[in-house]
């Protein structure tokens, strides 16, 4: 499939996959009139990439990681193995600090419906 398609399919800008490529983060062969083709595996990985950016990940930090996901062995890098972790433990604090947030945003919504509750009957009585 050409650019534009593999950006319609994913929702990502043709920019940006310009930019995936220019970071070794995603591939594609040329035709010869050196057009852009991606096979259908490029829509996986382009919502995999949007995935991790969306998680706080970098370019660097990613590219760093691809390798595992590429080619899970024990030939890879202990480095990449390490900041996969470190990545992981960084998101599951993240997510730990946004359920506090959550259910510090359910006690204010409960205090404030049982607020105007007693108001309403207030105002009736």
């Amino acid at each position: 499939m050409r650019i534009g398609e593999l950006a319609a399919r994913t929702g990502v800008s043709v920019r940006s996959l310009r930019y995936y490529e220019e970071q070794g983060l995603l591939t594609s062969t040329r035709s010869h009139s050196g057009q852009r083709r991606y096979t259908d595996g490029a829509v996986e990985r382009v919502t995999f990439l949007q995935r991790l950016y969306a998680a706080g990940l970098s370019s660097r930090t990613i590219a760093e990681l691809l390798p595992c996901v590429e080619t899970p062995s024990v030939d890879n890098d202990d480095t990449a193995l390490e900041r996969m972790a470190q990545e992981r433990d960084r998101l599951s604090e993240h997510i730990t600090d946004l359920i506090r947030t959550r259910d510090a945003l359910d006690g204010l919504i409960i205090a404030n419906r049982a607020h105007r509750e007693s108001l309403r009957t207030a105002a009736a009585g």
